[in-house]
């Protein structure tokens, strides 16, 4: 396997535009859509819940096979990666367009063509995914370089978030899917000229479960498990707290996802210095710690907050440069202790994937149905509803990440290799 020795500015945009698509779409997908077919179609929360759930379940069981295919297609070359991901990233643009201008409109039909097009976009996007980390994870180095690539890739992809987060409330949706199809192209063109990995799959024998036997990577699920479903409660939640609780104009909504994505995406810069000087993991750990105390003080935010809660966004985005950049670095450091790199990055990342679906899974699938069961129904003014919603956008999150906090503090002191700066 060749370690790329360094990885220059051109580099880092070659690997990473591709990000942006990525992340482009999964703002629509995962924050927008529910809103829209809740607000649109008039589906009810309860319902819209469970079809999530279930499609992003089904999203969820297939990454981990998604991830040996990859392994797969590496092992025979990355020229067949870049082909089969030219035909992933034209699937998912379809799967977005029927997905977002549905021709049946209500009941049952449109449960199914949303059903039938949830599996299609996910798979495509799930299949462009893994390939994408799996290059960029075979392109090895130290804990530095591997936040690099990392970074280059997440903070593409936070462009790729404002841009969905702006151009579906002032172009439309229409535009959004235009634009969405010029970045995939741009993405995948850029993907091309990247420095190609040489993986050593094809002497590698191990099972899609190959990834399990890493104790180390055991270890590191238990932190991003309840962090991730800490940050997939909110982003669920986002748009029925600032319609309701805030009851900010619709005109504020690119303002406040804006702000917290470009905080982000400003923000990983100055992550990857504090990682050079404490190592990946306590970065990480100094993260959760500050996005606990500046998310939290959203939950005495109402009516007219809008000023207020712009600060929690641009605070709680700083925070969120730490959980893009360095986890994913973080897996890249086990897969090379491991002993897989070259070897098995689909794999670890296809499980990887497999969870942050599954996060999603149940910040849907749970706390939609939860809040009908509370009380809460969209555009709602009744103060024990209202009441509800914070719990479930403020409260329940810090929870969660305290949580990850805990478990990644104690993996610190068991695990010298996870605060090490050259790990």
């Amino acid at each position: 396997m060749r370690a790329t020795t360094s990885f220059s500015t051109t580099d880092g945009l070659s690997y990473g535009l591709l990000g942006l698509p990525l992340a482009f779409v999964a703002l629509p997908l995962y924050v927008v859509l529910p809103n829209h077919y809740a607000t649109e179609f008039g589906l009810p929360l309860a319902t819209l819940g469970v079809l999530l759930l279930v499609a992003r379940l089904f999203d969820a069981f297939i990454d981990p096979l998604i991830g040996k295919f990859s392994d797969r297609l590496f092992a025979r070359s990355p020229k067949r990666v870049l082909n089969v991901g030219v035909a992933a990233a034209l699937a998912l643009w379809l799967g977005f367009v029927l997905l977002f201008f549905p021709p049946l409109k209500s009941g049952y039909p449109l449960l199914a063509w949303a059903s039938l097009l949830l599996v299609l976009t996910y798979t495509a996007y799930s299949l462009l995914s893994v390939m994408h980390q799996s290059w960029g994870a075979m392109l090895g180095g130290d804990a530095a370089q591997r936040s690099r690539i990392v970074g280059w890739r997440e903070g593409l992809g936070l462009v790729g978030v404002v841009l969905a987060a702006v151009l579906p409330v002032l172009a439309g949706l229409h535009v959004t899917a235009a634009v969405l199809l010029v970045a995939l192209v741009a993405g995948c063109r850029a993907w091309r000229h990247t420095a190609a990995p040489t993986p050593e799959a094809a002497t590698h024998a191990g099972s899609v479960w190959h990834p399990w036997r890493a104790p180390e990577f055991r270890q590191l699920l238990l932190v991003f498990m309840p962090n991730g479903i800490a940050s997939a409660v909110p982003a669920t939640l986002v748009l029925f707290f600032v319609q309701d609780r805030l009851q900010a104009p619709p005109a504020m909504q690119p303002a406040f996802l804006g702000l917290y994505f470009i905080s982000a995406a400003l923000s990983i810069p100055c992550w990857l210095r504090v990682v050079r000087r404490l190592g990946i993991a306590r970065a990480w750990l100094i993260g959760m710690v500050g996005s606990i105390a500046a998310f939290g003080c959203a939950w005495q935010l109402g009516a007219g907050d809008t000023t207020a809660f712009l600060i929690v966004c641009a605070l709680s985005g700083a925070m969120l440069g730490s959980d893009l950049a360095l986890p994913g670095a973080l897996l890249a450091g086990v897969i090379a202790r491991a002993g897989d790199q070259g070897r098995a990055e689909g794999a670890y990342f296809g499980w990887w994937n497999f969870a942050t679906k599954l996060n999603l899974a149940l910040a849907a699938g749970l706390a939609l149905p939860l809040l009908a069961l509370l009380g809460y129904t969209p555009g709602t003014r009744d103060a024990q509803g209202l009441a509800a919603l914070s719990m479930a956008y403020c409260l329940l999150p810090c929870a969660l990440k305290t949580c990850a906090a805990v478990i990644l503090y104690l993996q610190l002191r068991r695990l010298p290799t996870y605060g090490s700066p050259t790990s």
